[in-house]
């Protein structure tokens, strides 16, 4: 009826979206912070845009590549993986970026896939490397008062 406020007939709504398959996880070292953003793809790995062939410095390239490596390929066929990383050294972004990529395909297999494989997937990671999973806490210590460093004193003269 005209000005009533409900309405009786349903509105037509356009046919929903399938949901996206995707995680988002974070990788620190120090102050460098990579965050990996999961979706399911045809392999792609990309670092701020680029491919991850180009990672720089190159002898730090084989670390990036350590997840990939140590799980092989074909669990990483399915799954595009997209990096951007901020902070720290270059040294400290490399760690922040194989933990990112580690974390994301962990937490994809969870939730997307099967508890079995994401198990054998984290023992593999684990017994590798822990730093692949689990973050180093270490921070640089501040400086104080009455020497040159966190811990360093000036020395001290007696005439």
């Amino acid at each position: 009826p005209p000005g009533s406020r409900g309405s009786l007939c349903p509105m037509t709504t356009p046919a929903a979206t399938p949901a996206i398959q995707a995680v988002q996880c974070f990788g620190r070292k120090k102050t460098a912070v990579a965050v990996a953003y999961c979706k399911k793809g045809k392999g792609i790995l990309k670092l701020n845009g680029s491919p991850i062939e180009l990672v720089q410095p190159e002898l730090l390239r084989y670390k990036v590549f350590e997840p990939v490596l140590l799980l092989g390929p074909e669990r990483f066929s399915q799954v595009d993986i997209r990096i951007r990383c901020k902070g720290g050294g270059y040294t400290s972004q490399i760690y922040a970026i194989r933990q990112a990529i580690a974390k994301s395909l962990v937490a994809y297999y969870q939730k997307f896939i099967d508890e079995a494989s994401k198990k054998e997937i984290r023992d593999l990671l684990i017994s590798f490397d822990r730093a692949l999973l689990v973050a180093d806490p270490r921070r640089c210590e501040p400086k104080k008062f009455g020497g040159r460093g966190a811990r360093a004193r000036f020395q001290k003269s007696y005439r």
